[in-house]
Protein backbone atom coordinates (compact mmCIF):
# COMPACT_ATOMS: atom_id res chain seq x y z
CA UNK A 1 0.00 0.00 0.00
CA UNK A 2 2.89 2.10 1.22
CA UNK A 3 4.20 2.17 -2.26
CA UNK A 4 1.49 2.37 -4.23
CA UNK A 5 1.10 5.69 -2.60
CA UNK A 6 4.29 6.84 -3.05
CA UNK A 7 4.27 6.17 -6.72
CA UNK A 8 0.49 8.29 -7.10
CA UNK A 9 2.53 11.07 -5.27
CA UNK A 10 5.34 10.83 -7.78
CA UNK A 11 3.13 11.69 -10.69
CA UNK A 12 0.65 14.21 -9.11
CA UNK A 13 2.29 16.27 -6.67
CA UNK A 14 0.38 16.64 -2.71
CA UNK A 15 0.90 20.02 -3.10
CA UNK A 16 0.24 22.17 -6.53
CA UNK A 17 -0.13 25.98 -7.00
CA UNK A 18 -1.05 28.96 -9.57
CA UNK A 19 1.31 30.70 -11.31
CA UNK A 20 -0.60 33.90 -12.78
CA UNK A 21 0.49 37.21 -13.84
CA UNK A 22 0.23 39.64 -17.09
CA UNK A 23 1.49 40.81 -19.63
CA UNK A 24 1.71 44.16 -21.93
CA UNK A 25 2.88 44.55 -25.46
CA UNK A 26 4.15 48.14 -26.17
CA UNK A 27 6.02 49.89 -29.30
CA UNK A 28 3.88 47.53 -31.76
CA UNK A 29 2.36 47.95 -35.05
CA UNK A 30 -0.18 45.73 -35.28
CA UNK A 31 -3.59 46.87 -35.11
CA UNK A 32 -4.55 44.67 -32.67
CA UNK A 33 -2.54 45.58 -30.19
CA UNK A 34 -2.75 49.47 -30.56
CA UNK A 35 -6.44 49.70 -31.58
CA UNK A 36 -7.77 47.07 -29.16
CA UNK A 37 -5.46 46.34 -26.45
CA UNK A 38 -5.33 43.10 -27.91
CA UNK A 39 -1.91 41.03 -25.64
CA UNK A 40 -2.85 37.78 -26.44
CA UNK A 41 -1.14 34.83 -28.00
CA UNK A 42 2.23 35.22 -25.69
CA UNK A 43 3.74 31.78 -24.44
CA UNK A 44 5.18 31.40 -21.00
CA UNK A 45 6.40 28.60 -19.84
CA UNK A 46 8.29 27.26 -16.45
CA UNK A 47 10.95 24.64 -16.99
CA UNK A 48 11.67 23.13 -13.54
CA UNK A 49 15.09 23.40 -11.83
CA UNK A 50 16.46 21.76 -8.78
CA UNK A 51 14.24 21.24 -5.81
CA UNK A 52 10.75 21.33 -8.48
CA UNK A 53 9.62 17.67 -8.61
CA UNK A 54 10.16 16.31 -12.44
CA UNK A 55 6.31 15.60 -13.77
CA UNK A 56 5.83 14.18 -17.55
CA UNK A 57 3.92 16.20 -19.72
CA UNK A 58 0.71 14.91 -21.03
CA UNK A 59 1.12 14.60 -24.87
CA UNK A 60 -2.37 14.77 -26.45
CA UNK A 61 -4.57 15.87 -29.42
CA UNK A 62 -4.84 19.56 -30.14
CA UNK A 63 -6.12 21.27 -33.36
CA UNK A 64 -5.53 23.63 -35.77
CA UNK A 65 -8.42 25.00 -37.50
CA UNK A 66 -8.09 26.05 -41.48
CA UNK A 67 -11.09 28.17 -42.16
CA UNK A 68 -11.93 31.96 -44.04
CA UNK A 69 -8.12 30.92 -45.04
CA UNK A 70 -6.62 31.46 -41.46
CA UNK A 71 -5.00 28.83 -39.19
CA UNK A 72 -6.86 29.34 -35.87
CA UNK A 73 -5.72 29.40 -33.10
CA UNK A 74 -2.92 31.23 -34.93
CA UNK A 75 -0.82 30.83 -31.79
CA UNK A 76 -1.14 27.26 -29.70
CA UNK A 77 1.39 25.58 -27.15
CA UNK A 78 2.07 21.72 -26.91
CA UNK A 79 3.83 19.11 -25.26
CA UNK A 80 6.51 17.65 -26.82
CA UNK A 81 5.14 13.99 -28.26
CA UNK A 82 2.08 16.23 -28.80
CA UNK A 83 -0.43 15.22 -32.40
CA UNK A 84 -2.01 18.58 -33.90
CA UNK A 85 -4.43 18.12 -36.33
CA UNK A 86 -5.06 20.39 -39.17
CA UNK A 87 -8.73 20.14 -40.22
CA UNK A 88 -9.79 22.23 -43.62
CA UNK A 89 -13.08 23.40 -43.06
CA UNK A 90 -12.66 25.87 -45.98
CA UNK A 91 -14.55 25.16 -49.57
CA UNK A 92 -10.79 25.36 -51.09
CA UNK A 93 -8.14 22.94 -50.89
CA UNK A 94 -4.76 23.92 -48.36
CA UNK A 95 -1.31 22.64 -48.01
CA UNK A 96 -0.19 23.32 -44.15
CA UNK A 97 3.62 23.07 -44.01
CA UNK A 98 6.81 24.51 -42.25
CA UNK A 99 10.41 24.38 -43.28
CA UNK A 100 11.60 26.79 -40.50
CA UNK A 101 13.36 25.83 -37.73
CA UNK A 102 11.62 23.66 -35.16
CA UNK A 103 10.17 20.53 -36.99
CA UNK A 104 10.30 20.50 -40.90
CA UNK A 105 7.01 19.13 -42.08
CA UNK A 106 4.30 18.75 -45.29
CA UNK A 107 1.01 17.33 -45.03
CA UNK A 108 0.55 18.04 -48.96
CA UNK A 109 -2.55 19.40 -50.59
CA UNK A 110 -6.13 18.07 -49.53
CA UNK A 111 -9.70 18.91 -50.13
CA UNK A 112 -12.33 20.53 -48.09
CA UNK A 113 -13.94 18.37 -45.20
CA UNK A 114 -10.81 16.23 -44.72
CA UNK A 115 -7.75 16.27 -42.09
CA UNK A 116 -4.02 15.59 -41.59
CA UNK A 117 -2.09 15.05 -38.40
CA UNK A 118 1.47 15.72 -37.32
CA UNK A 119 2.96 14.08 -34.38
CA UNK A 120 5.76 17.02 -32.91
CA UNK A 121 8.51 15.08 -31.49
CA UNK A 122 11.31 17.80 -29.98
CA UNK A 123 10.78 20.90 -28.05
CA UNK A 124 10.85 24.65 -30.26
CA UNK A 125 9.60 26.93 -32.51
CA UNK A 126 7.58 25.77 -35.30
CA UNK A 127 5.78 28.08 -38.23
CA UNK A 128 3.26 26.75 -39.92
CA UNK A 129 2.49 28.49 -42.94
CA UNK A 130 -0.05 26.99 -46.03
CA UNK A 131 1.81 26.32 -49.44
CA UNK A 132 -1.39 28.19 -51.62
CA UNK A 133 -1.88 31.40 -49.11
CA UNK A 134 0.86 33.23 -48.50
CA UNK A 135 -1.79 35.10 -45.63
CA UNK A 136 -1.77 32.15 -43.59
CA UNK A 137 0.16 31.23 -40.60
CA UNK A 138 0.83 30.12 -36.93
CA UNK A 139 3.09 29.32 -34.68
CA UNK A 140 3.21 26.05 -32.58
CA UNK A 141 5.39 26.44 -29.35
CA UNK A 142 6.64 22.47 -28.75
CA UNK A 143 7.36 22.49 -24.99
CA UNK A 144 9.35 20.03 -22.85
CA UNK A 145 7.46 21.24 -19.63
CA UNK A 146 3.73 20.36 -18.24
CA UNK A 147 3.75 23.57 -17.14
CA UNK A 148 2.49 26.45 -19.50
CA UNK A 149 0.05 29.08 -20.64
CA UNK A 150 -0.65 31.55 -23.57
CA UNK A 151 -2.79 35.11 -22.47
CA UNK A 152 -5.73 35.99 -23.22
CA UNK A 153 -7.05 39.34 -24.67
CA UNK A 154 -6.34 41.40 -21.47
CA UNK A 155 -2.38 39.78 -21.07
CA UNK A 156 -3.71 37.56 -18.40
CA UNK A 157 -2.33 34.17 -17.95
CA UNK A 158 -2.22 31.38 -15.13
CA UNK A 159 -0.17 28.19 -15.44
CA UNK A 160 -1.96 25.57 -12.80
CA UNK A 161 -0.62 22.54 -10.93
CA UNK A 162 2.37 23.97 -10.51
CA UNK A 163 4.80 21.96 -8.27
CA UNK A 164 6.33 23.79 -5.47
CA UNK A 165 9.79 24.16 -6.35
CA UNK A 166 12.40 26.63 -8.29
CA UNK A 167 12.36 27.10 -11.93
CA UNK A 168 13.47 28.88 -15.32
CA UNK A 169 10.64 31.36 -16.55
CA UNK A 170 11.10 31.66 -20.27
CA UNK A 171 8.63 34.02 -22.68
CA UNK A 172 7.91 33.28 -26.40
CA UNK A 173 6.09 35.96 -28.87
CA UNK A 174 6.73 35.94 -32.17
CA UNK A 175 6.75 39.55 -32.62
CA UNK A 176 9.38 40.21 -30.56
CA UNK A 177 13.24 40.04 -31.01
CA UNK A 178 15.14 37.37 -29.52
CA UNK A 179 17.39 39.57 -27.45
CA UNK A 180 14.19 41.43 -25.78
CA UNK A 181 12.84 37.66 -24.94
CA UNK A 182 16.10 36.39 -23.57
CA UNK A 183 16.03 39.71 -20.95
CA UNK A 184 12.67 38.67 -19.98
CA UNK A 185 13.88 35.42 -19.01
CA UNK A 186 14.24 35.42 -15.08
CA UNK A 187 14.40 32.58 -12.22
CA UNK A 188 11.11 32.31 -9.99
CA UNK A 189 10.41 30.08 -6.80
CA UNK A 190 7.18 28.48 -6.79
CA UNK A 191 5.65 28.10 -2.66
CA UNK A 192 2.83 25.61 -1.69
CA UNK A 193 0.32 28.89 -2.04
CA UNK A 194 0.91 30.12 -5.74
CA UNK A 195 2.46 32.89 -7.07
CA UNK A 196 1.49 36.04 -8.55
CA UNK A 197 4.39 37.10 -11.42
CA UNK A 198 4.95 41.05 -11.32
CA UNK A 199 3.99 42.69 -15.12
CA UNK A 200 5.49 41.52 -17.84
CA UNK A 201 6.24 44.52 -20.42
CA UNK A 202 7.13 42.94 -23.62
CA UNK A 203 8.75 45.57 -26.46
CA UNK A 204 8.07 44.97 -29.99
CA UNK A 205 10.39 47.48 -31.23
CA UNK A 206 12.97 46.00 -33.47
CA UNK A 207 10.83 43.73 -34.60
CA UNK A 208 10.86 43.10 -38.21
CA UNK A 209 8.46 40.89 -40.54
CA UNK A 210 10.06 38.74 -42.66
CA UNK A 211 8.31 37.48 -46.06
CA UNK A 212 7.90 34.04 -46.52
CA UNK A 213 8.10 31.55 -49.52
CA UNK A 214 6.38 28.82 -50.71
CA UNK A 215 7.23 25.17 -49.49
CA UNK A 216 9.88 24.88 -52.79
CA UNK A 217 11.43 28.29 -51.35
CA UNK A 218 9.59 30.26 -54.19
CA UNK A 219 7.57 33.31 -54.56
CA UNK A 220 4.26 32.62 -54.25
CA UNK A 221 1.97 33.07 -57.76
CA UNK A 222 -1.25 35.45 -57.40
CA UNK A 223 -3.99 33.47 -55.46
CA UNK A 224 -7.33 32.79 -57.36
CA UNK A 225 -10.54 33.28 -55.16
CA UNK A 226 -12.94 31.76 -58.32
CA UNK A 227 -11.66 28.48 -58.32
CA UNK A 228 -12.44 25.67 -55.67
CA UNK A 229 -9.54 23.37 -56.17
CA UNK A 230 -5.85 25.01 -57.03
CA UNK A 231 -3.08 22.69 -58.78
CA UNK A 232 0.10 21.80 -57.36
CA UNK A 233 3.39 24.10 -57.14
CA UNK A 234 5.97 22.79 -59.39
CA UNK A 235 9.56 22.88 -58.45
Amino acid sequence: MTSRWLIFFSVFPLWAATVTGRVELRDSRDPAVRNHGDYSGVVLSLTALQGAPAQHSSATHFTILQKNKSFSPHVLAIPVGSIVDFPNADPIFHNAFSSYSGQVFDIGLYPPGSTRSVRFTRAGVVRVFCNIHSSMSAMIAVLATPYFAITRRDGSFEIPDVAAGEYDLSVLHERATEKALEALGRKVTVGHEGLTLPPIVISEAGYLPIPHKNKYGHDYPPESDGHLTYPRNKK
